[in-house]
């Protein structure tokens, strides 16, 4: 099988669609399944299994480009590769592009819902597009013959605004990269939050990721225990400078990190927090839980999906900072709480790794090759 793979945004890009991906390529390497890679140009070189096209950052999402594919090249690219599949990623010109190549020329095509771009509308007072979108949405995915999604959350979601043709392609997390045996005392001593108990926000620092709340809350259990208490931001975005300005003086800000850097960062705080209301999956709970924190999250979106309150973990009543103060306040005082929620977290991640859940696409892309190749052939037996 032959899987051509569009995107509109890839590495050296760091957000849960690139992650997504390498651990997807990975594992279709492992089985043997080749790929190409259709993507945005960044500044660096492209591997041979990719297609780089220049590329302009997206209003709203810069993590996303807007592609300028050269249609001559993919069609010459494609015609070689000679796909089986076509999975797009994301909705815009690149996703386009692969859509349109597989509906001329016959291959089944698969998208992906990974943003819930509505929800960022509201945000940023923009909420006379969300019809828009929606529509758009609409005509992009009900072209395909699934949609994937990584929640129940999100595929009630397209249900309710009219995608129907839907399936999960949930999301893994890699316990030999982010465990606990990571902890390391002497990068605490360094952050200068040794001795402190560490509050965690791993992302993109934008507004519709709630870090207004995250600030909040943080000053508010900061004049409760002072220098009892540190946070560390590790991440990026529009956001940054303001959560600068409003998160306590005890935070440390680490711009973004990755690999086994990431994961000491993990692993040597104390407690991980997600604000964000919006997350259609939440890759980063799954990578805190992994290395042995408690974690806080909203309850909305697809992080109420992973989090079961008083379980694995603590939520707390979305853009709510009382709230969120008072799931950060039980975890400064109950370590029995905190134990536990440990324990649950770790048992839930072991169920999660990557080699299952691409097992469970392959049966997808597997059927719906299988499926389009019946239909053809019932018709061609009709016109016969």
């Amino acid at each position: 099988m032959r899987i051509a793979i569009f995107t509109d945004t890839f590495t050296p890009q760091i957000n849960g669609v690139t992650n997504t991906l390498n651990q997807l390529i990975r594992q279709l390497e492992s089985r043997g399944i080749e790929h190409k890679i259709f993507a945005p140009k960044y500044d660096h070189e492209a591997d041979h299994q990719e297609e780089r096209f220049y590329s302009l950052k997206l209003f709203l999402y810069p993590e996303c480009r807007l592609a300028l594919p050269n249609i001559f090249r993919i069609h010459d690219s494609l015609s070689k590769f000679k796909p089986d599949l076509i999975h797009s990623f994301t909705e815009f010109n690149m996703g386009i592009t692969g859509l349109r190549y597989g509906k001329k020329h016959g291959i089944p095509t698969l998208s992906s819902y990974t943003t819930n771009f509505t929800q960022y509308a509201d945000y940023y007072k923009m909420s006379m597009l969300k019809q828009p979108i929606w529509e758009y949405m609409r005509w992009f995915h009900n072209q395909n013959e699934l949609t994937l999604c990584a929640t129940d959350e999100a595929r009630k979601l397209l249900h309710r605004n009219g995608i129907h043709r839907t399936a999960i392609f949930s999301r893994g997390i890699d316990t030999n990269r982010f465990k606990p045996i990571q902890r390391s005392e002497e990068l605490r001593r360094s952050l200068g939050v040794d001795g402190q108990k560490v509050f965690l926000y791993v992302g993109r620092v934008s507004f519709e990721k709630d870090m207004d709340i995250l600030c909040k809350s943080s000053r508010q259990l900061q004049s409760l225990y002072g220098d009892k208490v540190a946070f560390i931001v590790t991440g990026d975005g529009p956001y940054l400078e303001k959560c600068r300005q409003l998160m306590p003086g005890n935070t440390v800000f680490t711009g973004f990190k990755m690999g086994d850097e990431l994961a000491r960062l993990y692993a040597s705080s104390d407690v991980f927090v997600c604000p964000s209301s919006t997350e259609t999956f939440g890759n980063v709970v799954l990578e805190a839980m992994a290395s042995g924190l408690p974690v806080i999250g909203a309850d909305a979106g697809g992080v109420r999906n992973l989090i079961k309150d008083g379980q694995n973990g603590l939520t707390f009543k979305a853009r709510d900072e009382e709230d969120l103060t008072r799931c950060m306040t039980r975890l400064m005082e109950n370590e029995s709480l905190i134990n536990h929620l440990i324990k649950n977290g770790l048992s839930f991640c072991r169920s999660r790794s990557w080699k299952t859940i691409v097992d469970g696409l392959v049966q997808q892309y597997q059927y719906v090759v299988e499926n389009d190749a019946s239909s053809k052939s019932a018709k061609s037996s009709q016109s016969a």
